[in-house]
């Protein structure tokens, strides 16, 4: 595989999804000796994934509008398409940002700092948040991908070990407090992104 290419047809990007997703134990021992570039995780991984929620959020906002206390509000298509962009920027922001905690908090749970192995962790664990976001077509779903992101954490527990060398006996402790800085990150950027 080129390192810039870590996913090179369609079917291989759902057989990885399907894998990560159903049996990450087997899935990430073979993605951590995988050759990848941190440009070649964002092209054919992040960009592509990151975009569900986004899409399906516009599509759902469009069509379906959002109800609360039998009220429904249909956002115009402009204020529709630049959340959704902006949904989509911020997610691709945070990955990045995520991938560089984890990165410098390798050292302090007895991990190896590689930035290209955390852009690895940080991208594939983060598929079930957006593999999750199609429930985001329909709004009153929209909860249920927020259950698909937390199944995440555990993708990120499995993934923290393997990728980023640090002892079993740590995965716990480096997982909680990269979902700690993760949430920490979340909430700013959504101040940044706004209602």
């Amino acid at each position: 595989m080129n390192a810039d290419k870590p996913i090179s047809t369609p079917s291989s990007l759902v057989d990885k999804i399907k894998n990560i997703l159903l049996k990450p134990k087997e899935e990430w021992p073979r993605i951590a000796p995988e050759p990848a570039s941190i440009g070649g995780i964002y092209t054919s991984w992040v960009m592509i994934l990151a975009a569900i929620p986004a899409v399906c959020g516009l599509i759902g906002s469009l069509v379906f509008g959002f109800s609360a206390l039998g009220i429904t509000y249909r956002p115009s298509a402009t204020a529709a398409v630049s959340t959704a962009l902006v949904t989509y920027v911020l997610s691709l922001i945070q990955i990045f940002v995520l991938a560089l905690i984890i990165d410098g908090l390798a050292p302090t749970f007895g991990g190896t700092k590689d930035r290209v192995q955390a852009f690895k962790v940080a991208a594939y664990s983060a598929t079930a948040g957006w593999v999750g976001g199609v429930f985001q077509i329909i709004p009153a779903l929209a909860a249920l991908s927020i259950l698909a992101g937390l199944y995440g954490i555990y993708l990120l527990y499995l993934g923290l070990p393997l990728l980023m060398k640090a002892p079993q006996d740590k995965a716990m402790g480096y997982t909680v407090v990269t979902i700690i800085v993760a949430i920490v990150l979340g909430l700013y950027l959504s101040t940044l992104h706004g209602p």
